[in-house]
C-alpha cells in the first residue's frame, strides 16, 4: 500500500486536474471546479456483514416489484 492514495477524478466534475490541497493527508483540490475535499480510508467489510441489493423487476401487472 502506498503513502498517499491519489485520487484520478474529481468526485463533483470528474476533472482530472488535481493537486494536494492543505498540510493533511488525503486533502485536495480541484483546478477545474475550484473545490477543495477531503478523502479517507474508514475500513474493511467484512465478507459476513454484506448484505444484497435487490434489484427491481417488473411484475406482470407492470407494476415493479423487489425480487
Amino acid at each position: 500500500m502506498t503513502a498517499r492514495a491519489v485520487p484520478f477524478h474529481c468526485p463533483y466534475c470528474a476533472d482530472e486536474d488535481l493537486r494536494p490541497h492543505g498540510e493533511k493527508h488525503g486533502e485536495w483540490e480541484c483546478r477545474s471546479c475550484l473545490r477543495a475535499f477531503r478523502l479517507g480510508f474508514i475500513g474493511q467489510l467484512a465478507p459476513t456483514n454484506l448484505t444484497t441489493h435487490e434489484t427491481p423487476t417488473a411484475a406482470p401487472n407492470g407494476r415493479r416489484t423487489a425480487s
